[in-house]
């Protein structure tokens, strides 16, 4: 089947995001002529066709396996897979190849942005997670204990495969995860999704995080709006011990943002609805705050969120679109959080 071809224009970095079923077996062609090495950086039980055709491509290749969970994206990890990097003399010519879901794709991408100052990636993204959001716009990055995506780099990948022959066997919370952030593209751009298929959905999600990179590559502005959901969903990750996976969180974040919004008088009860239509109905996702979280503990986790630049900053929905919202009074955050429902 044909693959639908993607592109991140970023001048002479810019590079494209391959979509469809078998997208796979387009990887030797963005392989570096320069490499003699590569390295897959993966987790167990994720299908590994690709070192088969990296070493077929005449390169030599290793394979680095890091832990699942949250606790292994962390500055151990970079360490850990560093050292290997030079056990095996892994040059700033070779290449390192990410294997797998978002937390891979960022653990991979920070290695090599790390490893000799800069080392060539591409990522093959497993998980609709990755596919939509997360393999795609150079942000890497790891967790300390005060918060997500504390420590990392941008820095772009030569490619990004995507593969949706491996959405077939993702267990149903990575697909929930995957859920979460498509249906934040569609209150970024108001697109219809839902009368997509599935490899042309993964595609126009795609190319909306594409063209927001393109025009701010660094989050000066525009890119900030990516995170539309995420504030309230980075602190239950983290309130909850990442019980919910990342897209499941985001979820209840957009609802959140959306309650907030409207108490701010910015969008309509209406629009509320249809936060709530796209969330809870088209894609089946939680909608309520989990009972175990402690309102005042995630008030005091979103006020510690890259964004907050000027007090308690969320990206809101409003009359103009969705924007980025400073100085919110911690008050209105609090009365929000409390009329939302509690699962």
């Amino acid at each position: 089947m044909s693959s639908r071809i993607v592109k991140v224009e970023l001048a002479d970095r810019s590079y494209d995001v391959v979509v469809g079923m078998g997208a796979v077996s387009s990887l030797p062609k963005y392989l570096p002529k320069k490499a003699k090495r590569a390295v897959i950086i993966t987790q167990q039980g994720i299908d590994n066709q690709v070192s088969d055709m990296v070493e077929a491509a005449g390169l030599q290749c290793e394979t680095a396996y890091i832990g699942r969970g949250e606790e292994f994206k962390s500055l151990q990890t970079i360490q850990q897979l560093c050292e290997s990097f030079a056990q095996w003399g892994i040059t700033r010519n070779d290449l390192i190849i990410g294997v797998g879901g978002g937390m891979v794709t960022d653990v991979a991408g920070f290695a090599a942005a790390s490893w000799h100052r800069g080392t060539d990636v591409i990522h093959v993204s497993t998980s609709l997670v990755g596919m939509v959001d997360a393999a795609i716009g150079g942000k890497t990055g790891v967790n300390l204990p005060a918060g997500k995506n504390l420590v990392g780099a941008f820095w772009q990948p030569k490619a990004v495969i995507c593969d949706t022959a491996f959405l077939a066997t993702l267990p149903s919370k990575e697909l929930r995860c995957g859920h979460g952030e498509m249906a934040k593209y569609h209150f970024l751009t108001g697109d219809d999704l839902v009368s997509l298929d599935l490899d042309d959905r993964v595609a126009r999600c795609a190319q909306i995080k594409a063209d927001i990179v393109s025009s701010d590559e660094r989050e000066g502005g525009l890119r900030a709006l990516l995170n539309y959901g995420h504030t309230l969903g980075h602190a239950i990750e983290i309130e909850t011990n990442f019980a919910l996976a990342h897209g499941e969180a985001v979820a209840i974040g957009l609802i959140f943002a959306s309650k907030l919004a409207h108490s701010l008088g910015r969008i309509p009860k209406e629009r509320v609805d249809y936060h709530l239509r796209i969330v809870g109905e088209t894609y089946g996702l939680q909608t309520a705050i989990p009972k175990s979280c402690s309102l005042d503990r995630l008030v005091t986790l979103m006020a510690k969120d890259k964004k907050a630049v000027d007090g308690l900053t969320f990206v809101l929905d409003g009359p103009q679109g969705v924007e980025t919202v400073a100085g919110i009074q911690p008050q209105i955050v609090h009365q929000t959080l409390e009329a939302m429902e509690v699962l």
